[in-house]
């Protein structure tokens, strides 16, 4: 193991204090973890600038789409067990999706084959977050009536949201090019469905509680609610404001049990309940005795999957340039062309509000760094601290 000099140490705290003096972000923590020991934590900044709390070690964060890849997991777990097949077409599990149509030169026909549980996988379903054709459109009015009964007496529901995604079309044929998508979302009802628990109550079960995640859920309780980072954005004048609006059906108080449990976008966790996760993946599925996932499966689950022809739609998002995509995570496929400092096969994602990891097999290391910034995706930040990291290995 190789140790990060005092140097490199020096460097990532001033980045990160500098950041935060120009109002990039409010406040951020950051971990380092090689060869499965920790090497370096440190926090700066506040989770509140209103009250002046500071970012500490068990704030808690919303993940945002880096619950994708714990969603995969789940998926995994239940693929290793026999309960599903890949090729499971996915209204063998939600009714909505059956007889569906993708459009096609502004017009709806059958599509070449149905959906299944290896498209939402890989983000080769045809579902879309929005966009101008008939599915984007379809999608966001789902999103919009999702957001409008969240406070409501009836609620959207995990596996309403899943069906009422299937009755709606397709954006392409499935398995014929990528998009990001609401893949992850229909992933959580059939882990629901073939699981027959609750979407979190199977993560929970699962994952969360063998691997003493005790922050990770879909809410939280109100002797937790204290530690919720608040969430900021630029306003374009003074540096940061507030942000406090619910997005893709979370509500963004979590202070209530969901019915819409997004395999997408629904999870808060602190940054070592995250370290747990990805070390268990580091591990090869194994964590302190407890086995979540088998080295194979672990294998496949952290493996690129995209053919040439879905790898070019996917060329397209040019800061992940030298990466492929695979089970709800994009991994570094070729350095070189990469536009950070990074390692073949390091796989992770990140969250609408900046939470990310990286992990790299070849190096040993993990890379985790929680904050809250509206839109962030990977920030400059990020792309910033991690390069200090794998420059200096």
């Amino acid at each position: 193991m190789i140790m990060l000099e005092p140097s490199t140490i020096d460097r990532l705290k001033q980045t990160l204090e500098t950041g935060i003096a120009r109002g990039e972000i409010a406040g951020a923590n950051l971990m380092v973890i090689q060869s499965g020991r920790e090497t370096f934590y440190h926090e700066d900044g506040l989770a509140d600038i209103e009250n002046q709390r500071s970012i500490a070690r068990d704030s808690i964060f919303r993940l945002y789409s880096m619950t994708k890849p714990m969603t995969a997991a789940a998926v995994m777990i239940l693929l290793e067990r026999g309960e599903i097949d890949l090729f499971d077409p996915v209204s063998r599990y939600l009714p909505g999706f059956r007889g569906q149509q993708v459009e096609q030169g502004g017009k709806l026909t059958q599509p070449g084959r149905e959906v299944t549980i290896h498209d939402l996988l890989n983000m080769t379903s045809g579902l879309v977050y929005g966009g101008d054709d008939l599915a984007g459109r379809h999608t966001e009015a789902l999103l919009r009536d999702l957001d409008s009964r969240l406070h409501g007496d009836n609620p959207v529901s995990t596996l309403e949201f899943a069906n009422r995604l299937g009755e709606g079309p397709l954006s392409f044929e499935p398995g014929s090019s990528w998009q990001y998508g609401t893949s992850a979302d229909v992933l959580g009802a059939i882990v629901e469905t073939a699981g027959g628990l609750r979407f979190g109550e199977f993560l929970q079960q699962e994952i969360f509680g063998p691997l003493d995640m005790r922050d990770t859920g879909f809410w939280l309780p109100e002797d937790k609610r204290g530690r919720l980072a608040k969430t900021y954005q630029n306003d374009g004048e003074s540096g940061l404001s507030l942000y406090a609006g619910d997005h893709l059906g979370i509500v963004h108080q979590l202070d209530r049990q969901p019915a819409f449990e997004s395999g997408g976008a629904g999870l808060a966790s602190t940054i070592d309940d995250a370290a747990k996760f990805t070390t268990m993946l580091m591990n090869g599925g194994e964590l302190n005795g407890t086995k979540v996932l088998n080295p194979r499966t672990v294998q496949y689950l952290t493996s690129a999957t995209l053919t040439a022809r879905q790898q070019q739609n996917f060329d397209g998002w040019h800061s992940l340039a030298g990466h492929s995509y695979g089970n709800q995570m994009r991994i570094m496929t070729d350095p070189g062309q990469a536009g950070l400092i990074g390692s073949a096969g390091e796989y992770g994602w990140d969250g609408w509000l900046g939470a990310y990891f990286v992990n790299s097999p070849q190096d040993k290391l993990t890379f985790l760094f929680m904050v809250q910034k509206r839109d962030a995706g990977t920030l400059p930040i990020t792309r910033k601290l991690r390069n200090i990291v794998f420059g200096a290995l």
